[in-house]
């Protein structure tokens, strides 16, 4: 079946339209930079052009206000705090990173805005830790209904999942 992806531009514009549409708040963004340093140039620019080419369609359409991005890869996180401070950044973290808390924050070098760890990976002490940072703890991803009560129960500020639909029922 032939498929189109749309650029990042043309989401946007379609998701204003349709909140104009229908009388909704604008949504917040959630980007994540696909990268890794094995496959720079091959598949996706270098951070620092990846980053430049991104925000020059975030400031194109006036969403600073309204973007956050994540990433896995910490250098694109790195740039974008040092290019674009004011921009909200969310850290992902795999489920086989050993580090602790500490050890990531140093790594990135900056606080970031949200913690957003491997769903496996939350417990209260880490909540409780992020929390004192000032740090919004955003697990990924969780997908069924009793996780996601588990979770809000916990404290987390927000959850990741392939099934926003388990949020209503």
């Amino acid at each position: 079946m032939k498929a189109v992806k749309p650029l990042l531009s043309e989401v946007i514009d379609s998701v204003r339209k349709d909140m104009m549409t229908r009388r909704r708040p604008f949504p917040y963004y959630n980007i994540e930079t696909k990268t890794k340093p094995e496959t720079d140039g091959i598949f996706h620019p270098a951070p620092a052009e990846f980053v430049e080419l991104l925000m020059a369609v975030i400031k194109e359409k006036d969403i600073e206000d309204y973007v956050i991005i994540q990433s896995f890869d910490f250098r694109t996180l790195q740039y974008l705090h040092k290019k674009y401070p004011h921009i909200k950044t969310a850290m992902l973290i795999e489920d086989f990173d050993k580090r602790n808390l500490e050890g990531q924050l140093k790594d990135l070098g900056f606080t970031p805005t949200i913690y957003s760890p491997a769903y496996q990976l939350v417990n209260d002490k880490l909540i409780e830790s992020c929390h004192a940072k000032n740090i919004k703890v955003i697990p990924w991803t969780v997908n069924t209904k009793e996780e996601i009560s588990k979770y809000k129960k916990m404290g987390v500020d927000g959850i990741i999942s392939d099934y926003p639909n388990l949020f209503s029922e």
